[in-house]
């Protein structure tokens, strides 16, 4: 497989699928942004700083229509290139995501080429045989730790190449791997807690403290996590029975060739001691990471600079040479680099929204839309407009910035609590980017997991409704008591 091949979420061999490849999708996307420049009319709110938010927000009632900036061909083009580096974006530029990602391939390929990954998964399976269903929940629930105190997204980019070789060593597919990761983390910020990037910038923007709420999203992220864990358990247990019956089954023999070593001496070979210091510092690297982000700011540059002096360290460790680690970490970072172009690709959609001046245009007609509903028809339209927001600002902390200080005020008209409000954009968000294809984090795991974008959707859509659901029942319960 080339390295095109590994981030186009492809369609698999023989398969028959018309369906485009994500780069098609995307570019499709830019396209009717684009197009919806020249028809929703230009507008802008004045913004001002906000000290406890750290960035400018929008102030209610100044919203104003401003001469049409429509995007044609040539912004079409440009998008993506000003996804990875535009620094006048509300969303966060996609070149330090994408670099980021390009380290963690060379240094992914430097461990594989240890044999010390394959080699400790054999021997982490014969231990757990019979019992592997149980890693699902646990993972899960460590993973949505990481996304209800912090946001882990982006983060999780890096568990991806290192979890599907051990689900399929276990007998499920790569689509079970990519939902403990995306799912787990993904229903973390859904019900995010702590979370800096969601719900404290949120509360803030919407001037209340961000406790008020907690226990409603406890109880989102706790009745969440079962639900989807629940889930993901019930269709793993359904593929080990019958792997026919998963929902890349066309591609069953591509993703063990591609994940899984077909080196007959490793496969029945033990851990070397230099392969175990090898796992050790590849734990210790993550660990590291994880303690980084939560607890000292860390973010993409430091990520990256961790993975490539870990790279560098193993390399010596295993006695590779320079020859032999450089041409390891180059072949890893190839591997991903169609992911780090996807990642620019999914980024250049907000660039056209906000190049295109439709941003501001949409919000206030959101806000408009909400006057005269009763509680729970104001909540819950609040969430679905938020839902739709969140496909054109698929970040939790842009779309706080944008919506919290216009929308959270018109609850006081309502008569409801403006930490709801908070509450249903953050499960609103949380929601949509478990599918969305402007978030980066979607279509990047799914390029490394090689699930094609349309087998993921058939895959989730049931868990997406009985969460929709689910939460909508919460907000209204909520907005009553």
């Amino acid at each position: 497989m080339n390295a095109n091949q590994s981030a186009t979420v492809e369609n698999g061999k023989g398969g028959g699928s018309r369906f485009p490849t994500a780069y098609t999708i995307l570019f499709l996307l830019i396209v009717l942004v684009a197009a919806l420049t020249w028809i929703i009319p230009a507008g802008q709110y004045d913004r001002a700083m906000n000290e406890e938010v750290g960035r400018e927000v929008a102030v209610p009632g100044t919203y104003t229509v401003v001469e049409a900036n429509p995007q044609g061909p040539v912004d079409v083009l440009l998008a993506p290139i000003a996804g990875f580096y535009d620094p006048d974006s509300y969303a966060a530029n996609a070149i330090d995501v994408a670099l980021f990602v390009l380290l963690l391939g060379g240094f992914l390929g430097v461990v594989n080429a240890t044999g010390a990954i394959d080699t400790g998964i054999r021997a982490a399976m014969r231990r757990v045989e019979g019992r592997e269903i149980w890693m699902i929940p646990v993972l899960m629930a460590l993973f949505a730790l990481g996304g209800t105190t912090y946001g882990m997204a982006e983060e999780t980019i890096a568990f991806y190449a290192i979890l599907i070789p051990v689900v399929l060593r276990a007998g499920y597919d790569a689509v079970t791997g990519v939902a403990i990761i995306l799912i787990g983390a993904g229903i973390g910020v859904l019900g995010s807690t702590i979370n800096p990037f969601a719900t404290i910038i949120a509360s803030n923007a919407a001037a209340i403290p961000f406790t008020d709420g907690l226990g409603l999203r406890l109880g989102l992220l706790g009745g969440g996590l079962l639900i989807c864990v629940l889930y993901v358990m019930r269709y793993a247990a359904r593929v080990k029975q019958d792997p026919s019956r998963s929902i890349v089954a066309r591609q069953y023999e591509e993703h063990r060739a591609h994940f899984l070593s077909a080196d007959t001496e490793v496969q029945e070979g033990r851990l070397t001691t230099t392969q175990s210091i090898i796992l050790v510092l590849f734990a210790a690297t993550f660990a590291v990471m994880i303690w980084g982000v939560a607890f000292q700011g860390w973010w993409m540059a430091r990520m990256g600079a961790l993975f490539l002096g870990a790279a560098i360290i193993i390399g010596l460790v295993a006695r590779m040479g320079e020859k032999a680690l450089t041409g390891a970490f180059v072949d890893g970072a190839k591997d991903l680099l169609g992911v780090a172009l996807v990642i620019g690709l999914a980024r250049g959609i907000v660039v056209i929204m906000e190049n295109g001046m439709i941003a501001d245009t949409i919000l206030h007609s959101a806000a408009n839309t909400l006057g005269g509903l009763s509680d729970i028809g104001f909540i819950n339209t609040m969430f679905g407009l938020l839902a739709g927001m969140s496909f054109f600002v698929p970040s939790s902390s842009g779309l706080a910035v944008l919506s919290m200080p216009i929308l959270a005020p018109l609850s006081d008209f309502a008569g409801v609590n403006r930490e709801l409000v908070v509450t249903a954009y953050q499960s609103a968000n949380g929601l949509v980017n478990l599918i969305n294809p402007t978030f980066a984090v979607v279509i990047g795991g799914l390029a490394i997991g090689r699930v094609p974008y349309e087998r993921w959707l058939m895959f989730i859509w049931p868990l997406l409704l009985i969460l929709a659901v689910f939460i909508m029942a919460a907000l209204s319960i909520a907005v009553m008591v």
